[in-house]
């Protein structure tokens, strides 16, 4: 095992990663679709019903270098409804974890969430060089 790769592992279902997403969403089934694609293993959780806690998201932000709003859905509904773009500036950081952590349609999607790593939005050449780095660690 100490030998395999961790991009290995996760074709074989070991150091599974979690796909974060709402099934309708176009962008969260073209990121399924390129998981697929690659082989790689991976759980499904859906944002709607089981929406990532404070915590996660806290997390998430502590471990990445995105700022706290790029993990807000700005183009959804509800952000606009509640007049997000206004309120984010002057809320903390626990706020907007609070916030985040309220509702999963607040949250950008997909999330793919790996060990070290944790990716909102699909972009693809983003994600690719997210496994990339996973699997040159893996070699170092």
């Amino acid at each position: 095992e100490g030998n395999r790769s961790a991009l290995e592992r996760r074709r074989e279902g070991g150091d599974a990663m979690t796909l974060i997403w709402y099934e309708k969403c176009s962008t969260c089934r073209k990121a399924k679709a390129w998981l697929d694609d690659q082989g790689l293993k991976y759980e499904l959780r859906p944002i709607k019903e089981q929406n990532p806690s404070a915590q996660e998201i806290q997390t998430w932000w502590e471990r990445g270098s995105q700022p706290l709003k790029k993990f807000f859905n700005a183009s959804g509904q509800l952000y606009r409804e509640m007049g997000l773009k206004d309120k984010l500036p002057g809320m903390s950081v626990k706020e907007q974890c609070q916030l985040l952590g309220s509702d999963g349609m607040l949250v950008k999607r997909p999330v793919l969430v790996g060990e070290g790593f944790t990716l909102f939005g699909f972009r693809q050449a983003e994600w690719e060089a997210a496994l990339d780095q996973m699997k040159a660690e893996s070699f170092s």
